[in-house]
Order: structure tokens, then sequence, then C-alpha cells
């Protein structure tokens, strides 16, 4: 055990060493200097390894303090998450419709999933999407298979979602297989890719005629929604059945706001309850998705994540870099020799995405509502 040095040292045995202690460190402080600044600027990591690095935006953070001692009814009965739903529901042009908050997308996607489907159904997906992917066997955990799609870009086609019912439906032994019960996609995509208005209602279209429901993961939806597309949340809540609109990666601490612009399965509440998806505070969701709602302020921030996203883009483009593909939205795609990826990751954090050949690796650069310019700087500085 360590002891502090005692006030009257010479009736302590320890003194003398304490005393050398002492001496040693006053000459050690003296005669070194540290520029504590200058350390830090050298050693300071940029982060674009995803787009949930920041806490939440202040306008959250402010509302949250302003109604912290409130008492409000438990379970997402409180006036605000009812002034947030009313929000939604006109910015989504849907003033019939039900919407439900849920604390994470992969939690989301899960009840909202099983929630849906009958015991002997599954989901389509593309390969690459996330309840396929990226989720650790979350929709199988409830009972449902996923049942992967050919993708480009990580969109599915309207064809081949038609060929894969046709195929399905033509197998006189049908019955004895995976019914496909849903169509999954997400808006941007994985790759940060997005669906036209067309390409969406062509899916919807294939839906209908099968009379399954479509099902779009909004997680990145703001980022979506800004950049260069013709897609709007009117058109989204037109043409899917369900869909979620991201608060965890789009500006708020947690939170995804479930959208039934139709129809709510039944029992959806307790659903949640019943997946343990339920959060007994649920004003705040209600109080962050209130203030993403208030005064276009969703929107407004996800415009910055487009914004440092295209500078970094135009950047890479002049240092001849190699693009993986083409996305329009937060997400930068970059193939890298795998010596300056190692090299690279001594100064900023990126996302491994996948294996490009021997030598080469795919990396993903992700800019978000808080990402800030002179960040981008500094990574164009490195690169």
């Amino acid at each position: 055990m360590i002891r502090a040095c005692p006030q009257n040292h010479s009736r302590n045995l320890h003194a003398p060493l304490c005393w050398k202690w002492g001496r040693y460190f006053k000459l050690v402080l003296k005669h070194t200097s540290y520029d504590t600044s200058k350390e830090q600027k050298e050693y300071k990591m940029l982060y674009f390894e995803n787009d949930y690095c920041e806490g939440a935006h202040e306008a959250i953070l402010k509302r949250l303090l302003e109604t912290n001692m409130e008492k409000v009814p438990g379970y997402g009965q409180d006036p605000y998450c009812d002034q947030a739903k009313e929000k939604i529901k006109a910015a989504c042009g849907c003033t019939d419709g039900e919407v439900y908050f849920l604390v994470g997308g992969t939690q989301t996607n899960a009840v909202v999933i099983a929630s849906m489907l009958n015991r002997y159904e599954g989901v389509l997906s593309a390969v690459t999407g996330h309840v396929n992917a990226h989720e650790a066997g979350a929709i199988e955990f409830t009972g449902h298979k996923v049942l992967p799609l050919p993708q480009k870009d990580g969109k599915i086609s309207a064809a081949d979602l038609k060929n894969y019912l046709e195929t399905y439906y033509a197998d006189g032994s049908y019955d004895h297989m995976v019914f496909p019960g849903m169509v999954y996609i997400s808006h941007p995509t994985e790759y940060g890719t997005l669906y036209t208005r067309q390409e969406l209602e062509d899916i919807s279209g294939v839906c209908r005629k099968y009379e399954i429901p479509l099902f779009l993961d909004g997680a990145r939806l703001g980022y979506g929604l800004v950049a260069y597309t013709d897609v709007t949340l009117k058109d989204i809540a037109k043409y899917t059945d369900v869909f979620y609109i991201g608060g965890t990666k789009v500006g708020a601490l947690c939170g995804e706001a479930v959208v039934f612009p139709k129809k709510t399965p039944k029992h959806f509440f307790t659903m949640i309850k019943q997946q343990g998806a339920l959060l007994a505070k649920g004003r705040l969701l209600g109080i962050q998705f209130d203030a993403l709602f208030t005064d276009n302020l969703y929107l407004e921030i996800s415009k910055n994540a487009i914004d440092t996203a295209a500078k970094l883009k135009s950047a890479l483009k002049e240092k001849n870099y190699q693009f993986f593909l083409d996305s329009p939205t937060n997400q930068i795609f970059v193939v890298l020799e795998n010596q300056k990826m190692e090299e690279l990751g001594k100064k900023v954090k990126y996302g491994f995405w996948e294996k490009y050949d021997d030598n080469h690796t795919v990396v993903r650069f992700a800019t978000s509502w808080a990402t800030k310019m002179e960040d981008i700087d500094a990574l164009i500085e490195i690169l």
C-alpha cells in the first residue's frame, strides 16, 4: 500500500525516501517542458468510421434538459411523443397513419419483420442488405429466414424480385418451402446508393401483385432525402407498407421512428413490448423526434453530411483514387493498397468494407450531420 508522507517527517522511517522522490519529481518538472497543444494536434485521430461517432444535436440536448423534471406518462404515451408523431405524419403526408418509436436499427428491423410475418414466412432482401449481412442473425433469431436476392450496388430490382416470386410459385412443392412474406430494402442502401421513384414504384407494384408488404429501412433516410434524388418522404409513404425514419445516425442520441402509412399490424404495441423493445421512458424518443421535426431540422442537419462528403469525394477524384462504386450520399467507398491502408489507420478511423484482391482493400469513409469541414481538410492533407 502506498502512503502519503506525513507532516512530521522526523517521526517517519520512510521520510528520506519521500524527500528523495519529491525532489526528483520537482527536478523533472522543472527541466521538462511539454507543448500539450502541439502534442494533441500531432496525435489527433480523425474519425470517419461511421456516421454515429458524435452524440446528439444541441437542439435535442437543450430540449431534453428543459423537460427533464417534467412528470409525464411512460411507454410513449406522453405529449412529446404525440407531438412528434403528428409532425412526422404531416411530413409524410399520411395523417391517417401510425408512428411508433424504437431505440435502434437492428431492434427495429427485428420487431417490424417478426410482427408482420406468419411463422412460415421469410423476408426477401438484397444479399448485401443489413438484415442479411450485419445483424448477427437477428431476423433468424425471431424464427424467420432471410431470403437473399441478387443486388447491384446494394439495390434489388423489380425484375429480379418478380423472377424470384414467379419461380417460387411455379414449383409444385412450394408449400414445403419458406414462403416469401415480405420485401426488405434500405434507402440509402448499405453502399450509400439510392432508389429512384420509378424503381420504388416498380418494386411496390410487384409486391402489390403478390400481396406482400414492402418494408423500407431508413436508418440513414435523412441523408437520402437531401442528396440528389427524386424520392421524397411522401413518395416513400405512398409506395411502402412500413418504413422507418432513422434518428441514431442523423442527429439523435438514439431512436428510430416506425411509420405505417396505411395499415398497422394487429397489436403492434404489444409486439414491441413482447420483444423487449418498449422503452419505459418513451419521452426520451418523443422529445428527440419532436426536435428533429421542428423547423425542418432533420433535413437541414442532414445536408452537412452530403456537403462534407462531396468535398472529400472531389478531392479523392483529383488525387486519382479508385472508387469502388459511385455513392451519392454520405458514404464513400475507396480501393486502397493494403500498405497504404495500414499507414492511414495510424491517423484515421475508417470502415473496413471488403477485400478487393490480395493487395487491395475496400474501405469506407462516412460523414455525418456533425462532420466539420476542417476535419475533411485534414483528411485530404493526409491522403
